[in-house]
């Protein structure tokens, strides 16, 4: 073994170490996330499901999200599952995307005409809640949260 190889050794050695065994990990490790959602109206459309690593486009830019995407209906209720994320916090939001726009859609005042959640159920007055207030923690294997639709 050559001193260059020795020293590439302790190397990863010492960073198991210091840093555990999760310093080498993928960052999509694994971990999936369950959203279940209730109380949906009818089963036009899909379900919008949206998870959030910042507070950047926070809750409706599916452009800034970390994952998005459209879901089945199944009467009243609808599953999400997003796999292969990293154990940390998320924010969710979610929507009942009647006419299958990917937005959620307003009237002239501005309040929604579809129905929508976010993680925690937290309560919504006049705007979304905060990125943290919707914050879930994932952890592996597997998380599974529950989110009561809300229409205006």
């Amino acid at each position: 073994m050559t001193l260059q190889s020795r020293g590439l050794l302790v190397g990863v050695f010492l960073s198991l170490f210091i840093f555990g065994p999760q310093c080498f990990a993928d960052p999509g490790s694994g971990c999936r996330l369950v959203i279940h959602v209730d109380k949906i109206r009818n089963e036009k459309g899909v379900l919008g499901a949206t998870v959030f690593r910042s507070p950047d486009g926070w809750p409706e830019k599916n452009d800034k999200s970390f994952r998005h995407g459209p879901f089945p209906l199944t009467g009243s209720t609808a599953t999400a599952a997003f796999s292969d994320l990293a154990p940390g916090d998320y924010a969710v939001a979610v929507i009942h995307d009647e006419n299958e726009n990917r937005k959620v859609d307003r009237n002239f005042l501005g309040w929604p005409l579809e129905g929508f959640g976010f993680a925690n159920n937290p309560k919504v007055l006049l705007e979304a809640p905060s990125f943290k207030q919707a914050l879930v923690h994932v952890s592996c294997p597997e998380t599974q949260i529950s989110i009561d639709m809300i229409y205006k």
